[in-house]
């Protein structure tokens, strides 16, 4: 559907099946010139009076793509917009995003959307979905906020957002419901966790969160934080998973960060350290060190650049004159005093990490007398791209530290001991893990069992779009049997739509088995062929080598169309191709047990 605000264009693909299973897209791109019909999605029964409803639309099946929706009588407030990084099962998909139709069949209801922090699980999905949903206000912490407006510059074609900047303890009102914000511990400034205020009792929706602590000892600020919460009536706690399947407590950063200075302070060559680029606090001490030790700093990769000026922005970063110089004035200055931050300790390809490895980056080779810091855990499914990455890193003969052998990373997620300090802080009646995969889920809520903080009948572990009903003034809490809209949606280039399983599988098929292309032109008096069929076959067998297995293709193909064609009035295309795709199918698989997608070209002359 074209949006009058020229909004990304937003595509429902229907399939058509054939008896083999092969599926053809329909209406794969959409003309930006030809409007259509969207598919209409069945409609949830309306909430009951009285109930309150809490629908997960992303991030409790995966980590990222993170989007909650509380729901109490005609106000509806949305918790994140985020997006999900793909992986090899969605091949030439740049990213996944939340399925929005029920907000946007309710959009008349939404009051605001609220982010917990500005990570791009957490922002990132806004540009797509905002105007769906009604352009509702958006209220957000100050990074956050200037994150989002930075990216909303990459969308000029977009109507302006109302974006609001809170605070922690900061109180508002919303329909009918009340919330308020606290400060939690995160990898980003400005995280915060948020209470939702309801007739029944609080939800509490925690964020992205870990603890700051002393030999497994919160400290005061977190005691002040989590037990200025607990004080409230609390009906349900929204708890963040993705470390849940770790045991005890983080790495305290600032133990990280003295790790890192020593490094800083003993390197004799050049330093490159690897980094995420939303771990803002760490960047911004790695900086703050390298000038305590008069060292120069080389920033390298777009979205450390883009991070660290929110960061002066904000004021969170001050850095001296002359502290941060360009790549190519490296030379100006001794090798130990040269400090690059950069991109890419995930082995992505064109990452600046990636880029020195490789030898292609333009100002920066690498040489024996430097160390490479990796100051990252191996995110799960980058495992062989980082191993990529270090064997063409040690190929330079240099040194690599990375998280196996010294203490330099602590994600930005409480392990079990910290998330079950902070759900007994809490005290809520009910139970709800989220933020993670759903082992991650379902080990989070087994602790939370085990440890006493709440009963297992009132622990619930939801799937994306589960709808979870708290009735009866706060008794009652189940799953119902309905679902919202949960299909993945994806963004593809510049088109948006739900995930079509057709197009996936067939990527999939191409990357693994290749293509077989079959022409067969038909004479329409005689039904049969005009001459031997052409075959074309891409990423499927080298066909110099294969002649005759080709040529019992090409007496198949004969077979079966002039079999379809006998005695035929007028010849029917789409039976003889369905065929064709059938025999040449089985054949293949049974000659090489490969299935490359079969495309037969039939023609009548």
């Amino acid at each position: 559907m074209i949006k009058k605000n020229n909004a990304p264009i937003r595509r429902d693909n229907t399939t058509k099946t054939n008896a083999t299973g092969k599926t053809g897209v329909k209406n794969k791109r959409k003309s930006p010139k030809k409007p259509f019909v969207k598919r209409q999605d069945p409609k949830v029964t309306p909430i009951a009076e009285g109930n309150i409803r809490i629908i997960p639309l992303g991030g409790v099946e995966e980590v990222g793509q993170n989007m909650t929706v509380v729901e109490y009588g005609d106000d509806i407030l949305v918790f994140d917009c985020g997006f999900q990084f793909v992986s090899e099962e969605t091949p030439g998909i740049d990213y996944i995003i939340p399925n929005t139709k029920y907000l946007e069949q309710n959009k008349h209801k939404i009051r605001a959307l609220i982010i917990t922090h500005g990570h791009l699980d957490h922002i990132a999905a806004i540009p797509y979905i905002i105007h769906e949903i009604g352009n509702p206000p958006i209220y957000a912490g100050n990074i956050a906020t200037l994150l989002i407006k930075k990216r909303m510059t990459e969308f000029p074609h977009l109507a302006e957002i109302d974006i609001k900047t809170v605070k922690p303890k900061e109180k508002l009102r919303l329909g009918k419901l009340g919330i308020k914000f606290f400060e939690v511990a995160h990898s980003i400034p400005d995280s915060m966790g948020v209470s939702v205020e309801t007739p029944h009792g609080n939800i509490v929706i925690s964020g992205d969160y870990k603890l700051e602590h002393v030999n497994e000892v919160p400290t005061q600020k977190e005691y002040d934080n989590w037990g200025e919460i607990g004080k409230d009536n609390n009906l349900l706690f929204i708890s963040d998973s993705t470390n849940a399947e770790m045991q005890g407590f983080s790495i305290p950063e600032k133990y990280i960060q003295s790790n890192i200075e020593e490094i800083i302070k003993n390197a004799s060559g050049r330093l490159i350290i690897g980094a995420f680029a939303s771990q803002f606090h760490r960047l911004i001490s790695i900086i703050e060190m390298a000038e305590k030790y008069n060292k120069k700093v080389v920033l390298e990769g777009r979205s450390i650049k883009t991070n660290l000026e929110i960061a002066k922005i904000a004021g969170l970063l001050i850095p001296k004159e002359g502290t941060l110089i360009q790549a190519k004035d490296m030379n100006q200055f001794p090798p130990d005093r040269i400090l690059v931050l950069a991109t890419g300790a995930q082995g992505e390809e064109f990452a600046a990490l990636m880029r020195m490895a490789n030898k292609k980056h333009k100002f920066i080779q690498l040489n024996k007398r430097d160390t490479v810091v990796l100051s990252s855990s191996v995110v799960p499914g980058n495992e062989i791209s980082v191993r990529k990455l270090m064997d063409n890193l040690y190929r330079h003969d240099l040194k690599i530290i990375h998280y196996k052998v010294s203490d330099i990373h602590s994600g930005g997620h409480g392990r079990q001991g910290e998330l079950m300090w902070a759900a007994k802080m809490v005290g809520a009646k009910y139970f709800m893990p989220s933020y993670g995969n759903h082992s991650m889920l379902k080990v989070h809520a087994q602790a939370a069992k085990e440890n006493g903080i709440v009963k297992e009948e009132n622990i619930v572990v939801p799937d994306n779009g589960s709808i979870i009903e708290i009735q009866e003034k706060g008794t009652v809490m189940k799953i119902i049997k309905e679902k919202a809209p949960s299909n993945v949606i994806m963004v593809d280039g510049f088109s948006i739509g739900d995930m079509q399983e057709v197009v996936i599988r067939d990527r999939q098929t191409l990357a693994q088995d290749g293509i077989f292309v079959v022409i067969a032109t038909i004479d329409l008096k005689t039904g049969k062929l005009r001459k031997s069929p052409d075959i074309i076959s891409r990423g499927f067998v080298y066909l110099r080598e294969s002649q005759e297995m080709l040529q019992q293709s090409r007496n198949l193909v004969k077979k079966t169309v002039e079999d379809d064609a006998k005695g035929m009035k007028p010849i029917d295309f789409d039976i003889i191709k369905k065929d064709i795709t059938d025999n040449i199918g089985r054949f293949l698989l049974k000659k090489t047990d490969k299935r490359p997608i079969v495309i037969p070209v039939v023609l009548g002359v």
